[in-house]
């Protein structure tokens, strides 16, 4: 086919489809349409666009009232109509003098799903949750309604979105398969407890920050944001004329040229003395040895002598996971490169390369924000040959520091991605704010954790924000705290994931809100969480006995006072009522306790009534406790029916991410 025609094609499709709109007298937007789900026993907006000056009728089959607005100078018009207990199939007539006819109608309760990949993750394609495909053949539940809303930015509040599927769909395993399996077995088991039908909004991003999903007015409130809202304000009136790629390019070349250990043009440090480098134990992120605010370049380099008897031939080398990106040596020559936080490294060695006696392995590291370094499993970082011999790699490295990325010009922002303040809102919540909701579900956080004593201002404040602006008060408001991830710390140390968690768990101070803790189904490989179904059972319960009034338990032991006894230390717990227990019959983990010098050792923890009693035998004067405190904690308090403790401490010492913005 040739290019004159394939054009020649496209625009008469442009045409015919542009030409539907201009004919058609009755325009809704995408949360509107047959399968749809309003909100029960409220007053549910319906609007859309008509001529202006025309007449809007419309028709409701559950009440047969005729309800009536006469659309504005613009053409747009509103009109509210009062919704009974739920039920249905229901149809909606909307006419100006045509007839438009929305058809199987369920009235329930409607729930806005959002956050990042967490919540975005689906059943099958890139998620392949637990059993995804035995889940999503008996995903045949046509009560559940499913509206999937599809990517998309914008610079200032539009009034649609974009959507999936042609708007609303029934649950079926067609449409649930690419759906969110967070929200699916929240609505499922919210479903199957009450009967009632549920609509699911959609509208999640991957790897997106909360301020993106939070309006201007609100950030514009907070000291952190209100200078960023101002400069992304105006550069959206005046973009730059150099793209995204360019300035990020220019400013990864700036990374190079002031990486100490790069002089003109070549990485001096990959074969270097190293006799005056300073120590690190690795695995681990640096931030949890000795680099505790460092974004930047960190060089490791470690010695090792391979024996007369191993076979050099089909050694591989195995690093584990690297935060972020790795340019790695052996005996000063690359042999390998891998951008990505969460790739497995694993680098062929050619077999001239190494040698019997002294080798020397530098790993440069790039991090631009947030965990750096090699911190996979311990198990993970040897050196192997085509007999399966293993020389292991975990242990004491040199490191030096190449770069402190504070020390140059910021990185550059993208004027189109998803990470800028309020461009998410404005395109995927703002659309929605007229259309009656029961309430909303989150799971996000992970993006942010690298400021999570900011988050403790941020995220209440995204709540609030969009409470005021749905103007329907205090509706419910249920999130997922993070779960554990990344390599299990052989010591207590200090942890930017432990810090969002206590961010998370203070939101709880706002009205008819609720918080999933998950940190025992965590991957320490694999951010993304594969059983979801608990995750969404757990948010389930909390919408069950908070929002449905069923008298069921719905949170682990909450941590409420301690008192300090000599050498011991008390820890009284709320919601103990259905008992305290260790999930695996085993003695209780997860505890630690420090004393005024805020060193942290395990401690030996019972349990007596709703109290548990926490010591050690190397802190004499305790003053501070801590619980599940770390990226992967191993921990194992729970309540009788197995719902775990949330992760928390008994002191307030500033953490890693304290002041940072």
């Amino acid at each position: 086919m040739s290019i004159h025609r394939l054009r020649s094609i496209l625009l008469i499709a442009l045409l015919l489809f542009t030409s539907q709109f201009i004919q058609a007298k009755i325009l809704l937007p995408s949360v509107f349409g047959n399968n749809m789900v309003l909100q029960q026993k409220t007053n549910a907006a319906i609007w859309g666009q008509a001529d202006a000056g025309k007449a809007v009728k419309v028709t409701v089959s559950w009440n047969k009232i005729n309800y009536g607005a006469i659309a504005d100078a613009n053409g747009n018009w509103k009109i509210k109509v009062a919704t009974p207990g739920y039920g249905g199939p229901y149809t909606i007539t909307i006419s100006d003098g045509e007839l438009l006819v929305l058809n199987n109608v369920l009235i329930g309760d409607v729930w806005i799903c959002s956050g990042q990949s967490n919540m975005e993750m689906p059943l099958a394609g890139w998620g392949k949750i637990l059993n995804y495909e035995k889940e999503i053949s008996e995903a045949k539940f046509p009560n559940i309604r499913l509206l999937q809303v599809d990517h998309v930015t914008s610079n200032s509040p539009i009034n649609d979105a974009k959507v999936a599927n042609d708007g609303w769909q029934e649950c079926s395993p067609k449409y649930i398969a690419g759906f969110s399996s967070t929200a699916y077995f929240f609505a499922r088991e919210v479903y199957e407890k009450t009967k009632i039908p549920i609509g699911l909004i959609h509208t999640s991003w991957g790897g997106t920050i909360a301020e993106a999903w939070t309006s201007a007015e609100s950030l514009k409130k907070m000291a952190d944001f209100s200078a960023a809202v101002d400069k992304f304000q105006k550069s959206a009136k005046n973009p730059s004329t150099v793209s995204y790629e360019e300035r990020l390019q220019n400013w990864v070349k700036i990374t190079v040229d002031k990486d100490s250990g790069n002089l003109d043009g070549q990485m001096k440090w990959a074969l270097t003395e190293s006799a005056n480098w300073k120590n690190m134990t690795l695995p681990t992120l640096w931030e949890d040895a000795a680099l505790k605010n460092l974004d930047g370049v960190v060089w490791f380099t470690k010695k090792i002598t391979i024996p007369e008897n191993w076979k050099i031939n089909g050694a591989k080398l195995n690093l584990g996971t690297i935060d972020d990106n790795d340019i790695t040596f052996i005996n000063g020559v690359k042999v390998g490169e891998t951008v990505g936080y969460n790739i497995g490294r694993t680098y062929t060695i050619p077999a001239n390369l190494l040698k019997v006696g002294e080798n020397v392995i530098t790993v440069r590291v790039f991090d631009s924000g947030g965990g750096g370094g090699l911190y996979g499993d311990a198990k993970d970082l040897n050196l192997t040959n085509a007999s399966a011999e293993k020389i292991s790699l975990a242990g004491e490295w040199k490191y030096k520091i190449g770069l402190d990325f504070k020390n140059i010009e910021p990185k550059p922002f993208e004027e189109n991605g998803p990470n800028r303040v309020t461009v998410l809102y404005n395109a995927m919540i703002h659309p929605y704010q007229q259309f009656s909701i029961k309430g909303a579900i989150w799971y996000q956080g992970e993006a942010n954790a690298d400021r999570a004593y900011q988050y403790r201002e941020l995220f209440p404040a995204m709540i609030k924000d969009w409470r005021q602006k749905w103007a329907q008060g205090d509706f419910p408001f249920y999130f997922v705290q993070l779960a554990n991830f990344m390599q299990v710390d052989n010591a207590p140390v200090e942890s930017a994931w432990a810090e969002l968690r206590e961010a998370q768990q203070k939101t709880l101070a706002l009205p008819n809100t609720g918080m999933a803790t998950i940190i025992d189904i965590g991957d320490a490989k694999d951010i993304h969480p594969k059983n979801k179904q608990e995750v969404g059972r757990r948010l389930a319960l909390i919408a069950l006995a908070k929002t449905y009034g069923q008298k069921i338990n719905y949170s682990g032991p909450v941590y409420q006072s301690n008192k300090i006894e000599g050498k011991q230390v008390f820890l009284t717990f709320g919601n103990s009522q259905n008992g305290l227990k260790a999930a695996d019959g085993a003695a209780l983990t997860g505890f630690a306790i420090a004393g005024a010098d805020k060193k942290f050792y395990w401690a030996k923890a019972s349990i007596r009534g709703n109290q548990i009693i926490v010591s050690s035998d190397q802190v004499a004067n305790p003053v501070a406790v801590r619980y599940a405190w770390g990226n992967n904690p191993v921990c194992n308090l729970v309540s009788n029916d197995g719902l775990p403790a949330s992760p928390f401490r008994t002191d307030t010492w500033k953490g890693l991410t304290f002041g940072k913005k």
